[in-house]
Formats: structure tokens, C-alpha cells, sequence
């Protein structure tokens, strides 16, 4: 499913010991790494109350239940927070440059045009970048 895989990406952002899950520390790194702030006992608190086989860890569909549930306006968040992760430029926009660099730090070599490519297939208004509702529409 196309938006499993986009979550799968963030997932293994968040992943910072490769286990496949998302610990407490890892949801606070990564929410900062992503101008987001969460105090230690929040994130526990927030794992707790999402952690779907009672491990102590978010798999993949805690994840997407955390992106796809709850209020839209959260839901919203959570997709802006996911986008912020990809515009590391920091310019509104996912472009072939930024993309290239994200998955570079995913452990996914692309050479610019294959990131152009990728960007194509949901560059709605032609622009050449993935704007946040280009974003929006590619995750649903």
C-alpha cells in the first residue's frame, strides 16, 4: 500500500537502533529532530497509550493508527511533521534535491532524476516539487 511504504520511511527515520519500532527516546529524538517537542514522560505516555502488542515499542501500524487516527487536525500534524522530515531544506517544498538527501540518510541511494521521477508521480500541479497537499494526497 502506497501509504504504508511513505510510513515505513518515517518509521525507520524515527528508528535510530534499526529494531523496526519506535522506542519512548526515539519518538522524543525524532519529534525534535522535526521542530516538534515531546518531554520524556510524554512520549512514554504517548507509546503506552498507542503500543498495539503491549511491547513497549510503536511498530509500523501503531504508526499509521498515531498519523491516521484521532482528530483531523492531529492527524494534519502529524502529516506536517512527516513532511518536515523531507523538506530538510527547509523551503516548503520536497524537491529532487531534498528527496535525494532524505533517502540518502534512509539507506536508499537515487541519483536526482530517479528522485525527479518520484517526485512526478505525485506532482499534481506540474512544478517539479511535492508540495504538503501534494504530500497530504499521497499519503491517504
Amino acid at each position: 500500500m502506497k501509504s504504508n511504504r511513505g510510513f515505513a520511511r518515517v518509521l525507520s527515520y524515527f528508528d535510530e537502533d534499526g529494531d523496526g519500532k519506535i522506542s519512548p527516546s526515539e519518538l522524543k529524538r525524532g519529534l525534535g529532530l522535526v521542530g516538534g517537542e515531546l518531554l520524556q514522560k510524554e512520549a512514554e505516555v504517548a507509546v503506552e497509550l498507542l503500543d498495539s502488542d503491549g511491547d513497549g515499542l510503536l511498530g509500523l501500524e501503531d504508526l499509521v493508527c498515531l498519523m491516521e487516527g484521532g482528530e483531523e487536525e492531529e492527524r494534519v500534524k502529524g502529516l506536517r511533521d512527516a513532511f518536515q522530515v523531507y523538506d530538510v531544506e527547509g523551503c516548503g517544498f520536497i524537491t529532487p534535491k531534498s528527496l535525494k538527501r532524505m533517502l540518502s540518510r534512509l539507506g536508499e541511494s537515487k541519483s536526482i532524476d530517479e528522485c525527479k521521477v518520484m517526485i512526478n508521480q505525485f506532482d499534481l500541479n506540474g512544478d517539479g516539487v511535492i508540495s504538503f497537499e501534494e504530500f497530504r494526497i499521497m499519503m491517504q
